[in-house]
């Protein structure tokens, strides 16, 4: 009964999550005199009582160990017993953020098959709202209905088994929020109609194919819903790490080659600079025209070896570091591969009608 009412240490009939690695989590109930095998060692259940929720515990030879950690929604949907194929929790945070679950909620969920997105969606309601979740399936009904129990959460819930697609919902005016995953959720749009409040509401379709989010499409458009739009979440994973790159380093001849393009940069401002300070209008007058190109061409060479002169001399003003060596930076890349979506979201809303 950990779900619903947190408490810090672990206590007898308490549903927990134990950690053995990254990958491999297992979910228990702590039963008293029962021991729990796992490649690590043997834990008695015994010796998680009274130990608080993220505790280290040894196995019974010392040898092994594990972390018991407190049973969140998300924890959940890592390690509960697939009936069926689950919402993760890409899908469900997006499916809660758009349905504008908050507590008070009342929301209708059809199908509840393993019960992932049952409580998150709890979780969000509580401790005013109340889930209706529908499957068509009795037996799986009946085993969503007892993890409910277990894990404290009965009196947020109403599970039922009961085919929508033919019989509907059975209520009427009672819903903020609908969410419909159905083989054919087109053909259960009239009933999460009557289902949803006269005052409005949301509706979610989840379909992994994108044939059934244009038919659903079609029929929430004669429906008279609105702002109708469909979303596909993908995990995007970044692999983060240190690497190292040679450090960049400059021989005498680009030492050079860069004095050549400074000065001609310098040369060219300065230029720019006596034009702007001429003044207007103002000429030089030459007797001789013979005499004023002669003057031209000795400037030309006397501004031609004074350049040659400071570009042998002249030290570079920006020079890169020249010592050897590799330079460490943090890198980030998308993986070549990216996983496949689990289905398409469409969501919809219904304005009150005036």
């Amino acid at each position: 009964m950990s779900f619903d009412d947190f408490h810090p240490t672990i206590v007898e009939k308490d549903t927990v999550v134990l950690f053995l690695g990254k990958s491999n989590l297992q979910l228990i109930e702590v039963t008293k005199d029962k021991v729990h095998q796992t490649k690590h060692g043997a834990f008695p259940h015994n010796q998680l009582v009274g130990k608080k929720f993220g505790s280290k515990i040894y196995s019974q030879t010392g040898r092994g160990w594990i972390y018991v950690l407190y049973p969140t929604p998300e924890l959940w949907t890592a390690c509960l017993p697939h009936r069926t194929q689950i919402l993760y929790t890409t899908d469900i945070s997006m499916v809660i953020t758009e349905l504008e679950i908050r507590p008070g909620s009342v929301v209708v969920e059809s199908g509840t098959g393993s019960g992932s997105l049952s409580h998150s969606l709890l979780r969000a309601l509580k401790p005013a709202g109340h889930l209706y979740t529908f499957d068509f399936h009795e037996q799986r009904s009946e085993k969503a209905r007892e993890e409910f129990e277990t894990h404290g959460l009965s009196s947020f819930v109403t599970s039922q088994h009961r085919d929508v697609l033919a019989d509907g919902f059975g209520l009427e005016d009672v819903a903020d929020a609908v969410f419909l995953d159905l083989p054919a959720p087109y053909d259960a749009v009239t009933h999460a109609k009557k289902a949803l409040k006269k005052s409005g509401g949301r509706l979610c379709s989840f379909s992994p194919c994108i044939e059934q989010v244009q038919e659903t499409c079609n029929v929430l458009r004669q429906h008279r819903f609105c702002d109708i739009k469909t979303v596909e979440c993908l995990l995007r994973t970044i692999n983060v790490r240190n690497s190292l790159m040679p450090e960049a380093r400059l021989t005498n001849q680009d030492d050079i080659k860069y004095n050549k393009a400074a000065d001609s940069d310098a040369q060219q401002k300065a230029a720019d600079n006596d034009a702007k300070e001429q003044p207007e209008g103002k000429k030089i007058k030459l007797e001789d025209p013979a005499e004023a190109e002669d003057q031209v061409d000795a400037g030309d060479k006397e501004k031609e070896d004074k350049s040659k002169e400071e570009a042998e001399v002249k030290p570079m003003k920006h020079k890169l570091p020249t010592n050897r060596g590799n330079v460490e930076y943090l890198a980030s890349a998308p993986k070549k591969e990216m996983p496949g979506h689990t289905g398409y979201l469409t969501f919809a809303s219904l304005y009150p009608t005036l």
